[in-house]
C-alpha cells in the first residue's frame, strides 16, 4: 500500500496520501447528500452569523467561513456534511475553481469517483493553472490504474509549481508502481530538497529501495522516517500514526526473511 498526498489533507498510508478515507458506505447521489445535511449546514450558519440574509457578512466572508467549516468536517471524516457545505458555496459562486477542487477531493475521499473526476475537470475548465487540481486529478487516475494519465497530470502540476512537494511524492509512488525505480528515487530526492513532509518521503523512498532489492538503503530510509516522526516538532495525528504503523509493517516484511536466514 502507498501513501499519496492531496492538497488539503495528508492521506493515510496505503495507496491513498490519495487513498485515505475512501469508504464504500457512502454511495448516494449529491442531491441526497445535500438534502440530508442541509439542516446541519443551516445550524452552522445561524450559530456563526453566516445566514444568507445577514447584511453584516459579505459573500466573500461567508464563503471563507463556510469553507473553513467544510474543511473541518472533511478532516473529521464527515464527508457528506463537507460536500453539502462546498455545494452551498458553489451555488452562490459557481465560478470557484478552488471549491470544485475541494469538493472533488472530498468526493474522492468518500469513494465517489465519478463525482470527484467531474469536479476536478470542472475546476480545470475554470482555471487551468491550479497545480493542486492536477495533483488531485492525477491521484484519481492512479487510483484507477491509469498511470500514463497520472504521470502527465503530475508533470502539469510540477510545470506550474516545481515546489509542489506532494506532486513529486505522488509521482514517485506512481513511477514505482510502473517499476521505474531509478526515476522514482529521483522524484523522492527532489522532494526532500523542499524540506517538507520528510517522513512520508523517506518512507516511500524506503519502500522503493525495498521492492527494488536494495535492502540496506530501504532500512536506512525507514529508520529516517521514524526518526523524523519522533521529532518534537511533529504533531501526533491520525495521519502520522497510520504512517508509523505502515513503516513498521514494511520493516517487518523486510526483516522477516533475514531472521529466517539467521535461524537457518
Amino acid at each position: 500500500m502507498n501513501t499519496r498526498s492531496s492538497t488539503s489533507r495528508q492521506g493515510n498510508p496505503g495507496n491513498q496520501d490519495r487513498f485515505s478515507g475512501i469508504t464504500d458506505t457512502i454511495v448516494r447521489s449529491a442531491g441526497k447528500l445535500q438534502k440530508r445535511w442541509q439542516p446541519k449546514s443551516r445550524r452552522i450558519e445561524e450559530r456563526t452569523g453566516l445566514h444568507s440574509s445577514s447584511s453584516r457578512t459579505s459573500q466573500l466572508e461567508r464563503e471563507t467561513r463556510l469553507r473553513q467549516y467544510a474543511l473541518q468536517e472533511a478532516q473529521q471524516g464527515n464527508h457528506a456534511a463537507a460536500i453539502a457545505l462546498f455545494t452551498q458555496i458553489l451555488t452562490t459562486n459557481p465560478q470557484s475553481a478552488r471549491d470544485y477542487n475541494n469538493r472533488g477531493l472530498v468526493y474522492f475521499q468518500s469513494g465517489e469517483m465519478k463525482q470527484a473526476i467531474a469536479d476536478y475537470n470542472r475546476a480545470l475548465q475554470l482555471d487551468d493553472r491550479l497545480d493542486s487540481v492536477y495533483n488531485n486529478r492525477a491521484n484519481y487516475y492512479a487510483s484507477q490504474g491509469k498511470f500514463l494519465e497520472a504521470i502527465l497530470d503530475y508533470d502539469a502540476a510540477l510545470d506550474l509549481n516545481p515546489a509542489n512537494g506532494r506532486a513529486w511524492l505522488n509521482q514517485g509512488i506512481t513511477l514505482r508502481e510502473l517499476r521505474m525505480f531509478d526515476r522514482a528515487v529521483e522524484c523522492f530526492d527532489f522532494a526532500l530538497k523542499l524540506g517538507r513532509i520528510e517522513s512520508h518521503i523517506y518512507a516511500e523512498r524506503g519502500r522503493t529501495y525495498h521492492v527494488w532489492g536494495d535492502w540496506n538503503c530501504a532500512l536506512a530510509d525507514y529508520q529516517r522516517a521514524i526518526d523524523t516522526l519522533n521529532l518534537p516538532t511533529v504533531a501526533a495525528t491520525g495521519t502520522t500514526t497510520r504512517l508509523r504503523l505502515q513503516i513498521e509493517v514494511w520493516k517487518d516484511e523486510l526483516l522477516r526473511p533475514l531472521g529466517r536466514m539467521n535461524e537457518g
